[in-house]
């Protein structure tokens, strides 16, 4: 019986947790090849594992389109089983994590863009560290989203919509749009004006331009009414605190998100301009984490110490 039972957990075991992959991917990209490209294993590979699977279960799993475009669709069956086989996934991948990190979980590593860090985390990080001393933050910047399992990422923080695949989102905060001067650059200005404001050098943020909903001097214009033909080329930047920095230095008038500028503005660094026009981002910054990891105490904190930090800006 011990033998039976060695020889049951060595063949089996390994084959038909790789299978289940091959179904999964298969399944998500409706196609064996793609599931192949992702898997970094032929065609041929993949489809002998969902075969082999279906012989092993004996059920078919998948209905196989023909014509000008073939299309694997999941029978009924096998649709109604993914949600807990990719759970029992994301469960195997979180305790190889902690396998991988041994004796490093009073690590949170943090993922938020360069510019998020550097105007609003790094200067209010210290309070959290007096609270958890215990914890140490290891701050990943990056300017794209990245896979929070492969770089091993705790939680982090993201602007945009609210919808990433994988992630559970949190709003954190909204944030008004405005364009913003240095005083320096103001006294030169003495004609400026809404309408006067294609004259002077506009600094554009491209850090997220590929995002359709991401505020640009082009949308602010058109919302105050203006005819934007006549922008200038100015400063491209695609950091939105080097954008301010140039601001900062006198190198024009750019078009500010309210969270990253607001210390500047409240020390005077920064001027806001035309103050009564009131334009909303239609994004908004959110705490992303993967949802099976909420239960760790370590995220569960920092995402506690993010909101209080944000509603007391607020306040």
């Amino acid at each position: 019986m011990i033998i039976e039972r060695k020889t049951i957990y060595k063949m089996e075991t390994p084959i038909y947790l790789n299978a289940l992959k091959a179904f999964e991917a298969s399944a998500r990209n409706k196609s064996f090849s793609a599931a192949a490209r992702e898997l970094n294993v032929t065609p041929a590979a993949v489809g002998q594992l969902v075969r082999g699977l279906e012989d092993h279960l004996g059920i078919i799993l998948f209905h196989r389109q023909s014509g000008g475009k073939k299309r694997l669709v999941p029978t009924a069956l096998a649709e109604s089983v993914l949600p807990e086989i990719r759970a029992g996934f994301d469960k195997l991948s979180v305790g190889l994590e902690k396998l991988k990190r041994g004796n490093t979980t009073n690590i949170l590593t943090v993922t938020v863009s360069p510019a998020f860090a550097a105007k609003w985390l790094l200067p209010k990080i210290d309070k959290f560290q007096s609270l958890f001393p215990e914890i140490a933050v290891r701050l990943d910047t990056n300017l794209r989203p990245i896979d929070f399992i492969e770089n091993g990422i705790d939680i982090g923080v993201r602007y945009g919509e609210g919808h990433w695949e994988g992630l559970e989102a949190i709003k954190l905060m909204e944030e008004d749009i405005f364009p913003v001067c240095s005083p320096t650059f103001l006294a030169n200005k003495s004609d400026l004006s809404i309408n006067t404001i294609l004259q002077a050098t506009l600094i554009h943020d491209l850090t997220m331009e590929a995002h359709k909903s991401f505020p640009t001097w082009t949308k602010w214009l058109e919302y105050v009414g203006l005819e934007n033909s006549g922008i200038k080329s100015g400063l491209q930047i695609n950091n939105s605190a080097s954008v301010l920095q140039a601001a900062l230095d006198g190198q024009g008038i750019a078009l500010a998100r309210s969270v990253m500028a607001k210390e500047d503005i409240k020390a005077g660094r920064l001027i806001h301009l035309f103050e009564h026009v009131e334009y909303k981002s239609p994004l908004a910054y959110y705490i992303v984490y993967r949802p099976e990891c909420l239960n760790m105490s370590k995220i569960l904190e920092f995402k506690k110490w993010l909101i209080i930090e944000a509603k007391s800006l607020i306040d």
